[in-house]
């Protein structure tokens, strides 16, 4: 008899586990978007001197970014720019501009010059090619990434203006004008508010879940067995 309840109670559990694993499924967050490397990019620049990745850009600021990016030609720079949504773990933002800076190296005649835009952490990096550090030094490409950039990354993701921002920096200087420098930056003070944000709602809500279906899948087999038992 024993033998026989216990058959039955493993195949109520068994019945019930597909259930809870997909309404676990159903519960948590969806994954983060696939983690990328230099080496999941096309070996070649972009011909629109643009590869939006991270799917952040509209059709017409591809376009006119492509544009401005090209307008570099007459200077014999190679200029594009990418944008990604999260890096592998094992690869920082700087890595990531200079290894692709080196896998879509164009002809010899020209420098090149890559502006890549992690959009998950609102991040940009400047990586040129050693001959073109003369003319830009690495002191304004990092000035140019860490404060010309953030003000625009920061101010909700506005990735569009931040590379025009910096493209008229750059264009600026290799005219042979003064540098203009980052933007003043203007303090804000952060205005703290008790009203939960959506992440958190959801992330709150996920872990209410949780809890709900492992507590069911611990108290529906031993209720079960009890039916049987008696």
């Amino acid at each position: 008899m024993k033998g026989r309840l216990g058959s039955d109670c493993l195949g109520v559990m068994a019945r019930l586990l597909p259930l809870l694993l997909l309404l676990v499924s159903l519960a948590l967050p969806a994954l983060p978007a696939l983690a990328v490397a230099p080496a999941d990019f096309p070996a070649g620049a972009p011909e629109g001197h643009v590869l939006d990745s991270a799917d952040v850009l509209s059709r017409a600021s591809t376009g006119e970014l492509g544009a401005r990016l090209a307008n570099f030609e007459s200077d014999h720079i190679n200029a594009n720019l990418v944008t990604v949504k999260r890096l592998d773990y094992n690869v920082d933002l700087d890595l990531f501009a200079s290894e692709l800076l080196s896998r879509w190296h164009g002809s010899d005649d020209d420098s090149d010059l890559l502006i890549a835009i992690d959009s998950g952490a609102n991040a940009a990096r400047i990586a040129a090619d050693p001959t073109l550090l003369q003319r830009l030094p690495n002191a304004l490409l990092e000035s140019t990434a860490d404060e010309t950039m953030s003000v625009a990354l920061r101010d909700g993701g506005r990735y569009r203006q931040a590379t025009i921002d910096a493209l008229s920096r750059l264009e600026t200087v290799l005219a042979g004008q003064e540098d203009p420098g980052p933007p003043e930056l203007i303090e804000q003070v952060a205005v703290v508010s008790n009203v939960p944000t959506k992440e958190e709602t959801e992330e709150s809500n996920a872990l209410i879940w949780v809890a709900v279906l492992l507590v069911l899948g611990t108290l529906v087999p031993m209720a079960t067995w009890w039916v049987f038992s008696r």
